[in-house]
């Protein structure tokens, strides 16, 4: 919808009433999970984020990474979650036509799956129901469970409108989905051809890179003579050793490969060797992938299963023999081992190359095995006929985009791990063995091969029967082709990347190219994503819109589907480590939100990212299911809750409003002090929101709200809040002036921190202002920088006074000066700027350090003051000085300063020790040691300031 006009003027006195509601309204403790549920619905049922594209304002538009349908919110999720709506909501307060868009991944071999796991336990398989029915019963599980992600997803405050949901078999995405195989093949850019892909054969089906998961296995290495052929080498050589981890492939090698440039080999380059339990004769070859210093510097080659060896096979035409069946059995050409199992077949095959004296060892080696992620076998390299995307193409164009810096990487360092995907690149397997996902738009003229789908069999790509019908019959109608026509859908689906790569515009409405949000929002804005798919999704998208977006004449910053990419780091463990299923160690965020609530988890995650692109690590006690890291962001939250039931109960009634903006010629020093820092926040949130800098975005509003607004303004105008029994008209003045500051930065502060914790910020900010409960905060617009407030040399004054403040406090504490016991102070500096500054803060300083009198003092003054015993301390430029005579008991102050030094020296020899003992240097961690000499130098500064108060008192 459209940004809500702004609350209409209101009196005084219609104000107040609203105003005292509001303070009432305002419980003791704040309460998470009342006030969140409450504020998701108001924003969804109102449709606040639902954007007119005829709406004015420059637009802005995200796409959400749309989750597996059949996934449950993950700490990944929820880091992401944080990111995106922290960039939207600061957009949206911006003024800008924001559009962001949800949706969810229908992940094809996860859902058929569990369908398939379901039937199994019921004595069934999907044959037996036929396609139509499982189909129907995918539908119903997506119905029933498929929402899970959704319903977790808007617990986090995701300020997406829900009411463009978009699932990737929606009818429009499916749409889509046909269009775009259609102009792809059309334009050559898809095939149907043999390669070599990842094959499940747990789910039988294809699997694309993503899909497969590297583990670390203990295996073994087994080392094998392979005979030369024509008898022994001119060097009296024999045979060639090679090695392998999967000896059941050797049924099927086609050659051995060696280094061109090794000069143990390069007689034997041409010749043959005699495949050993096969009996079939194989060259060696002379190939650059081959290391001569790994092994023995040979290599066999199996073509057909293995990538590597495949690449080697073209580059010198040899054959392919296939020796495994898609459900992972050996297959005819595996001679004697068929019908075996792989793994049975392993056993076998090496007992029999022993028993043949071909065995020359077996070692122990620990190696990465690629995993089905979804089928949780072994994957097996496989010949098969698939459909392919051709690549290089688009790679190409994306290349030549990123000249351009289209798309801007943020951080940058990742554009180059984007070019690197695109260069070299493989042909993309478009086409998986699964029947839930987008069916191929492909019909296989089956009456020309005797109504079966084999490997050559013509076929015709179509939008739809009709147009399949219409084309088959031009091409083969009449002459010697049977009749009448037959015609079969191919009855794979297309890879779930495939229907992702368009997520970027079959959301906004394309192939309609009339659609108002496509001409409206697209290109997006950004694409926040991690790392670890920058190729899987990142480069298809980019791909795929150069295909399908690049119009006559355009630009890459036309067709480019996003403008910057932000790429963020991993959430890990408290450990630093990885989370993975594997590793079972994750967190899940939906027991934190419980516990503390979504805007204490969403800040918790921000504020912990040092740098975009950084990985954060998440504090976590698995005994209690606590995290310290988001209890501190809680502890935070009800920090601004108490200050803002502080201010409504000061106010008067009033609401910023009807206080209206405070005359600056009022103003006190605290006052111009806080309305500087305001602005400058101001300033910094903005333009760190913008340049995607989150992290210090909430560091700074961190330190600004709790620090500055709550621990020092806030007490510095509690006095003028309050003036007494019978004020007078200038104590009332000044009241005014306190609470129109007061309302004005929590006000902006509550706008600013908005992006970050929303449910928080808009609850507050409605108990400030009084707003009705159809107007929002989320739809405000930022406020503007109040330059005339800037004064940075009044922030550096300020900065010095509240530190002259905090020693005096402390020396308070080493007197052992009870909290009602009044004592003077005295100040001593040269600076003539911070001199002012403390002068005009005489009352502040009295009020909050228990003063009996405050001097301030040039060094040459207080050279001439009598002297006296007094405690003393130093903060730069600055000397504060405590008389303490016929005060306190100096003796028994000597006393506590003596065991404080006795305490300090124990802990110095104590930890000297330490870093002198080479076994704890040497072999500590870093990180301890680094915090062992850092505790010694704090340590000794204690000892020497307490001796230097013991000088002090003679």
């Amino acid at each position: 919808m459209a940004r809500l006009p702004a609350p209409a003027p209101v009196t005084e006195a219609a104000t107040a009433p609203a105003a005292a509601e509001a303070a009432d309204a305002l419980p003791k403790t704040y309460d998470p999970a009342g006030t969140e549920s409450r504020w998701q619905q108001a924003w969804e049922s109102s449709g606040a984020f639902h954007p007119d594209p005829a709406a004015p304002g420059e637009p802005f538009s995200v796409v959400i990474p749309p989750p597996n349908v059949t996934g449950s919110l993950h700490m990944g999720h929820a880091f992401n979650t944080a990111l995106i709506d922290t960039i939207v909501r600061f957009q949206r307060l911006r003024g800008k036509n924001v559009l962001c868009l949800p949706g969810t991944d229908h992940a094809s071999i996860a859902v058929q799956t569990i369908l398939e796991k379901q039937l199994k336990a019921e004595g069934q398989r999907k044959e037996d129901l036929g396609r139509a029915a499982f189909l129907e019963k995918a539908w119903a599980w997506k119905a029933q469970s498929g929402g899970t992600i959704v319903g977790q997803l808007r617990r986090l405050g995701y300020s997406v409108d829900w009411q463009r949901e978009r699932f990737t078999l929606d009818a429009g995405c499916s749409a889509a989905v046909v269009e775009a195989f259609n102009r792809l093949h059309e334009q050559g850019l898809i095939y149907r051809g043999e390669y070599l892909v990842n094959w499940c054969p747990a789910s039988g089906s294809a699997v694309s890179d993503l899909e497969v998961e590297m583990k670390e296995v203990d295996g073994h290495l087994w080392h094998f003579r392979y005979p030369l052929s024509g008898g022994a080498a001119a060097d009296g050589r024999t045979h060639l050793e090679v090695a392998t981890t999967r000896p059941e492939t050797l049924l099927g090698d086609t050659a051995v490969a060696v280094n061109p440039k090794d000069p143990r080999y390069a007689a034997l380059v041409g010749q043959t060797l005699t495949l050993p339990l096969v009996g079939r004769p194989i060259p060696i070859v002379a190939d650059d992938h081959v290391d001569a210093d790994f092994g023995t510097g040979c290599v066999k080659v199996t073509p057909a299963h293995d990538p590597n060896d495949f690449a080697i096979g073209q580059r010198h035409n040899l054959p392919l023999i296939t020796v495994m069946a898609k459900d992972g059995s050996m297959n005819e050409a595996a001679g004697r081992f068929q019908g075996l199992d792989r793994f049975e077949a392993r056993q076998a095959v090496v007992a029999a190359m022993e028993a043949e004296g071909f065995l020359v060892k077996v070692e122990d080696y620990r190696h990465s095995v690629p995993f089905s992620d979804r089928g949780k076998v072994p994957v097996e390299p496989l010949l098969s006929t698939q459909w392919f995307v051709k690549t290089e193409p688009l790679a190409a164009r994306c290349r030549e985009a990123l000249e351009h810096a289209d798309p801007r990487f943020v951080p940058e360092r990742w554009s180059k791990v984007y070019r690197d995907w695109l260069t070299d690149i493989r042909d993309w397997c478009i086409s998986r063995q699964l029947w839930w996902g987008h069916r191929i738009p492909a019909w296989f003229v089956v009456s020309e091969t005797g109504g079966v789908i084999t490997d050559t069999t013509p076929y015709v790509v179509a939008r739809d029967a009709a147009e399949a019908r219409a084309k088959a019959e031009a091409q083969f109608s009449g002459g010697t082709h049977a009749q009448p026509l037959v015609l079969e859908q191919d009855p794979d689906a297309l890879d779930t990347w495939f229907s992702s790569g368009l997520w970027p515009f079959s959301t906004l409405g394309w192939p309609d190219a009339d659609a108002a949000d496509l001409a409206r929002w697209y290109p997006t804005s950004v694409l926040v994503t991690g790392f670890d798919i920058i190729f899987f999704w990142v480069a298809r998208m980019t791909m795929m819109a150069g295909a399908l977006m690049h119009g006559p004449g355009a630009t890459s910053a036309n067709w480019m589907p996003f403008q910057d990419v932000y790429i963020h780091g991993l959430v890990r463990d408290e450990n630093n480590r990885k989370m993975s299923k594997s590793a079972g160690n994750g967190i899940d965020p939906l027991l934190l939100i419980d516990r503390y609530g979504a805007d204490a988890l969403r800040f918790a995650l921000v504020r912990e990212v040092a740098g975009a692109g950084q990985d954060i690590r998440l504090d976590y006690d698995r005994k209690s299911d606590t995290s310290a890291t988001v209890e501190a962001s809680r502890n935070f939250a009800n920090k601004l809750w108490n200050v803002t039931r502080f201010a409504l109960m000061n106010l008067g009634g009033e609401t910023p409003a009807s206080l209206g903006e405070p005359d600056s010629t009022a103003l006190q020093l605290a006052d111009r002090w806080i309305l500087s820092r305001l602005a400058r926040v101001n300033r910094e949130t903005a333009e760190r929101y913008g340049s995607y800098g989150l992290g210090e975005a909430s560091k700074g509003l961190y330190e600004f709200a709790w620090n500055e607004v709550c621990d020092w303004y806030v007490e510095l105008i509690k006095r003028r809040l309050n003036p007494g029994e019978n004020p007078s008209p200038e104590a009332l003045a000044d009241q005014r002036t306190a609470r129109q500051v007061l309302a004005k930065v929590l006000n902006e502060l509550f706008v600013m921190l908005h992006p970050l914790m929303p449910h928080l910020s808009e609850e507050l900010w409605h108990g400030l202002t009084g707003a009705s409960e159809e107007t929002f905060l989320a739809l405000q617009p930022w406020p503007l920088v109040d330059v005339a407030s800037l004064d940075d040399d009044l922030e550096a004054s300020f900065s010095d006074l509240i530190e002259a403040i905090r020693v005096v406090r402390n020396l308070r504490a080493v007197a052992g000066l009870k909290p009602s016991q009044s004592v003077p102070v005295r100040f001593v500096t040269g600076r003539g700027a911070l001199a002012a500054v403390l002068s005009a803060a005489t009352a502040d300083i009295t009020a909050l350090t228990r003063a009996e009198t405050v001097e301030v003092l040039d060094p040459a003054a207080a050279e001439a003051q009598p002297a006296t015993k007094a405690l003393a301390g130093v903060s730069g430029e600055l000397q504060v000085l405590l008389p303490i005579e016929g005060l306190v008991d100096l003796e028994a102050l000597r006393g506590r300063l003596e065991k404080d030094i006795a305490k300090a020296d124990k802990e110095i020899k104590g930890l000297a020790g330490r870093l002198a003992n080479p076994n704890f240097a040497d072999k500590a961690p870093p990180e301890v040691v680094v915090e062992c000499k850092a505790n010694l130098a704090e340590a000794e500064a204690q000892a020497a300031l307490a001796r230097k108060r013991l000088a002090d008192l003679g």
